[in-house]
């Protein structure tokens, strides 16, 4: 009787040996490092998402407005060149070109923001928005950039 007791609880310990137990943790290092990752990877690219042509914007107090969708912006920079986003657009063609485009996203009622160098020459940037106002765009908007106080 002793070696029944003997031999069945050698059998049972050589069982629990050559098992691992069972693991219910999940491991959240591999997660934390894809997010810090990404978080690296937005934080660089987030300031190479704004309008592509380099402008030296005046500062203004104003507040700024509400927008709803992605607008159609217009910048003149300091040698006179007009582009409609972040293409150039020859000044003959403007027109067309917005037309074509608000056909598209669904009328001439759209924001038209212009942005303007600080240095450039104001009679182009009138010249431009005289062009929008005669083609029918009425919802124009200067973009200024927020005064640092002084």
């Amino acid at each position: 009787m002793a070696m029944n007791v003997a031999s069945s609880s050698a059998s049972r310990g050589r069982g629990r040996r050559g098992r691992k137990p069972i693991m219910a943790e999940i491991n959240v290092t591999p997660m934390v490092d894809v997010m810090l990752v990404l978080l690296i990877i937005f934080m660089v690219s987030a300031p190479l998402l704004t309008v592509g042509v380099p402008l030296d914007l005046p500062q203004t107090q104003a507040k700024s407005l509400d927008q709803d969708k992605n607008p159609l912006t217009l910048s003149v920079n300091l040698k006179g060149q007009v582009f409609l986003n972040d293409t150039e657009v020859a000044l003959n063609d403007l027109v067309p070109k917005l037309k074509a485009i608000t056909d598209a996203r669904g009328g001439a009622d759209e924001r038209i923001f212009v942005r303007g160098d600080k240095k450039v020459d104001y009679g182009t940037v009138m010249q431009v928005m005289g062009r929008l106002s005669a083609a029918g765009f009425h919802r124009v908007a200067l973009v200024t950039e927020v005064d640092q106080g002084s």
